[in-house]
Formats: C-alpha cells, structure tokens, sequence
C-alpha cells in the first residue's frame, strides 16, 4: 500500500497525466499505450524505498514527499543564463530546455528556433516537434532502450514526457563539433518537475559528441531519460555535467544500445544536488563492440551523489572500462554501485572495472560495491574500489618542503581527481568540469 505521501504524489502525477492525454489525444497508438503501461507501473510500485536493493544507499524520502507540479511553460519567455551558469560555448550546436521544455533564448539554432540543425546528415529538434510531426521516426527507439519495469523514475517520464532532445546521425555522417544539450532548472514558486526525454540515435558508421548540460537554481526535480542507440561500427562521445543548486533533485536514466563493432564512450561529471542519481545501463548487442565509462563525483554539506552503473555483455568479443572517483567533504554522501554483466554466450569478454573515493571530512561517507556476474568461462574481468583520506606522508612531505596545509591539501585533492578528469572527452568538457571542479575545491596548484 501506497504511504499518505506517495498516494499524494501519484494524485498530482494522475492529474498531470490526464491532462498531458487530453492534449495528446492524437499521440499514435502504440504511444499512448506506451504510456498508459508507463504510467500504471509508476503507480503500481511508486517511489523506491530503502527496502529496494539497488536504492538501499539513497533514501529518496525528501523527493517524495515534496508535491511536485508541473511548470507551464512559454519557450518564447526564457530568460538567458547568468553568466556563471554559461558552458560549452564552444559547441557546434546548442539546444536549451528551461524546466524542461525547449527554450529559443537558450538554443543556437537558426531562425525560426524550431528547425533542423544546418549539418547535412544530422538532425537536432525538440521532442516536442518530432513528437507531433514525425513520431514515426521514434517508435524505433522511444521506450525500447530504457525500461519502465526495471525502475519507477524511468515509467513517470515515460507517462509524462513532453519534450527534450532529438539527435539523429545519419550513416557514415560525421560531426566536426559537439552537440550541447542545456537543460535549466529555475524554482522560483511551488516545487516543480520536469521530465526531460532525450533520444540520441547514431546509424551505421556515423560518429558525433553529444554533451548533456544541467544547471540551475531554487528547488526542483529533474526526473531525465537519454535513449541511446550507437549503430553498427558507429563512435559516440557522450558528457554529462550536472551542477544544479543545492537545493535541487536529480535523477537521470541513461540506457544505451550498442551494435556490432560500435565504440561508446562516456564522461560523467556530478557536482550539485540535494540528491543527485545517475543510472547508466550499456548493453553490448552486437559482437566486438567498445565502451569506455569515465566518472567523477564531488559532494560537500549534505549532499548525496549515487551513480549506478550496468554494463551487459550480452555478445562476445566485447571490451568495457569503468573507472569512476568521488570526493566527499561535510556531511556528503557518495554512493557507487557498478555491476558487469557477463552471459554464458559473451565469450572473449574483457572488462576491467575500478571505483577510489577520497574523503576529506570525519563526516563524509561513501558506499562502493562494484560487481561482477559472470556466467561465461572465457574472459578477462577483474574490479577494484578503495575509500581513504588524503595520504598523510604525502601531506607531511608538501608541508616539509614549505608548502602550507591548506595549499598541500589542495595540491593532492586535485592530483587524486585529475586522473579521471584528463580522460574526459570533449576537450570542452575537460576544461568545464575543470573549472566547476575549482570553485569547490581550495584551488588548482599553480
């Protein structure tokens, strides 16, 4: 049974829903039953609790007991960014989400806003657009790469979804510069949601870097899906930077497919939140296929960072790599869990897995449990994860050679999390989680 403040919420979120279906009343068939079963599955489990495995670590009672509304929202009304919430200027194409919907002062698209970017090969639209005027073109993907089954978050945006970002590469098409999702958060009344939904489709052969944005300010949830699917001997680079307020929740979905032969590489950068969660789900569907997860977490007060990882070698002659670091200071809260997939098929797997988390306070706390299932008998898997303090001969050695506590501390702090950073593709993400990464640390060494 539902508690008093969960029927409350799936209350606001009926309410939505039906409103969302009586302005949808022309969505395609197998949308609208996509989300009814969406929605009833939400209602049906709602929120995880502590009793649910993979949520035991991040008690998600703050997100439920909050009655989230929906914003309305005038894209033609968004205001710019502030200037410290600007990034990725460098970006060949920019397409900005205020509170979830696509906003024209956030979006470098041309004249009208509401168009087809300009590199041959390459579409980049709002949801909302392709949704009234080519669903045909995501019933391929909507719904099949991320399950609403498997978790609550993913079947409410899959119910309540309205907008965010279509990205398709055409075959053998390949993009000079990244694409840039900005996603902006503002709070400026009752706590609000938004449900962005992102569909990122590369075909045969095609190569692109997408980076995924979200910033913003006052108290919201953002509930996000990305659906990815990376085609047969496709590249794909994909960043994710999340620094949104303090005050703010983030959960995010990110399920990818990957066919024969394709490279998938992800850079994961999380910074702001009252709770923040990632869950990146890779599934190899094809032989020889590469996946590359890179990820940083870095808390202070009370915050609490979760990342979730799952790479399925579903196929064999499949290589993944995981490494992921945390920096926890105050009274954050850190929580990795990344599991390897290895079916009895998915020969010739190799997969290394490592997480290292650094604690700078006595009241900071960290869960790692990396994983592995393996269920084939030729491959290569090993993981690894260690938690600790900065190292105290290291400490004593800087401060013998002169250097004052404050400023040996910040020369180790950023050595332990430059490793991860300096993997980061695109070189733009690189510099941007650099600089974020500055303004919550005592400073880069010099």
């Amino acid at each position: 049974m539902l508690s008093p403040v969960l029927t409350a919420e799936t209350d606001l979120a009926a309410a939505a829903f039906a409103d969302l279906r009586r302005r949808t009343g022309g969505d395609p068939a197998w949308l609208g039953g996509l989300r009814e079963r969406a929605f009833a599955r939400f209602q049906e489990v709602g929120f995880p609790t502590s009793s649910d495995e993979s949520w035991k670590h991040t008690n998600i009672a703050p997100i439920a007991r909050i009655a989230w509304e929906p914003v309305p929202f005038d894209p033609d009304a968004a205001r710019p960014l502030p200037v410290s919430g600007r990034s990725l200027e460098a970006a060949g194409v920019q397409l900005g989400f205020a509170n979830g919907r696509w906003s024209r002062a956030l979006s470098s698209a041309p004249a009208p806003a509401r168009a087809p970017s300009s590199i041959p090969g390459v579409d980049v639209l709002p949801l909302a657009d392709v949704l009234r005027d080519h669903p045909d073109w995501l019933e391929p993907h909507f719904g099949r790469h991320a399950a609403s089954e498997k978790n609550p978050f993913t079947a409410w945006n899959t119910a309540l979804a309205e907008d965010g970002a279509f990205v398709r590469v055409s075959r053998g098409a390949a993009l000079a510069g990244p694409i840039h999702l900005l996603f902006l958060s503002e709070g400026t009344g009752p706590p609000t949601v938004a449900h962005p939904r992102n569909l990122i489709v590369l075909e045969s052969g095609a190569q692109a870097t997408v980076v995924e944005t979200y910033v913003g300010e006052g108290r919201t949830l953002t509930n996000a899906v990305t659906e990815i699917s990376v085609g047969d001997g496709a590249s794909l680079d994909h960043a994710k930077v999340q620094r949104e307020s303090p005050d703010a929740f983030h959960v995010q979905t990110i399920a990818v497919t990957s066919q024969r032969s394709s490279q998938f590489t992800s850079s994961s950068a999380a910074f702001g939140g009252s709770i923040a969660r990632t869950d990146i789900g890779v599934l190899f569907a094809g032989e020889g296929g590469d996946c590359t997860l890179n990820g940083l977490f870095v808390g202070e007060g009370s915050s609490l960072l979760d990342t979730h990882t799952t790479v399925d070698h579903a196929t064999p002659h499949c290589t993944s790599r995981q490494v992921y670091k945390g920096i926890l200071d105050g009274r954050s809260r850190g929580v990795f869990h990344g599991t390897v997939l290895v079916r009895k098929d998915a020969q010739k797997t190799d997969a290394i897995q490592s997480n290292k988390n650094l604690l700078l306070s006595r009241d900071a706390l960290v869960h790692s449990t990396p994983a592995l299932e393996i269920f084939a008998d030729d491959v290569k898997c090993k993981h690894g994860s260690t938690i600790g303090q900065l190292d105290a001969a290291a400490l004593f050695y800087l401060r013998s050679r002169g250097i004052g506590e404050h400023e040996a501390r910040a020369l180790l702090t950023w050595a332990f999390a430059s490793d991860v950073v300096a993997r980061f593709k695109p070189q733009i993400v690189r510099e941007e989680v650099e600089r974020a990464l500055s303004t919550r640390l005592p400073g880069p060494p010099r």
